[in-house]
């Protein structure tokens, strides 16, 4: 795992990279946050500068679909693509464990990596605030950059019973 600001080096051992689907919720640019079941959680005071979307095969550890963020340009909602995952942010909200894959179409640079986990850190100390304001106790963190294949590991399969995550967000 790496830490916010840490420096890395990159993994471009393509052979090590899983590749996933992942369906676009929130468009690069957007000011709307959608939840996994389309319903609109929040306006953002600020706009998402990533396409953001969810691993629709996969739950992750707080029991919604496992997130996942795809580099490059603006990409439509509801779009459906399957993209390597280069690694993932490891995020804490409310002292769950909710990963975020990093995927793109190339391998993710070190300034993409460092601007990834900026952008975390940020969001996670956004969401303390917001959460301490809905009287939801718990840590909020960005605890760093690790392998995709972490992340998939923590996650389990979707099975058909799934409704939508049982935690509001």
């Amino acid at each position: 795992m790496t830490p916010p600001g840490a420096a890395f080096e990159p993994d471009h051992d393509s052979a090590a990279v899983p590749t996933v689907e992942v369906v676009i919720e929130i468009p690069r640019w957007s000011f709307l946050k959608r939840g996994s079941t389309g319903r609109v959680d929040f306006v953002s005071p600020l706009p998402c500068p990533f396409n953001y979307g969810a691993v629709p095969r996969y739950l992750g550890q707080e029991g919604d679909l496992l997130d996942a963020v795809v580099l490059g340009p603006r990409l439509s909602a509801g779009t459906r693509l399957r993209v390597p995952a280069w690694g993932a942010v490891i995020l804490m909200d409310r002292g769950m464990t909710d990963d975020k894959l990093i995927c793109s179409a190339r391998p993710v640079s070190a300034a993409e990596r460092r601007q990834v986990l900026e952008f975390f850190a940020f969001y996670a100390r956004c969401k303390a605030l917001l959460n301490r304001w809905r009287r939801r106790p718990g840590r909020n963190a960005c605890d760093g950059w690790c392998a995709a294949g972490d992340a998939l590991a923590r996650a389990r399969p979707r099975d058909d019973a799934w409704q939508g995550p049982v935690v509001e967000f």
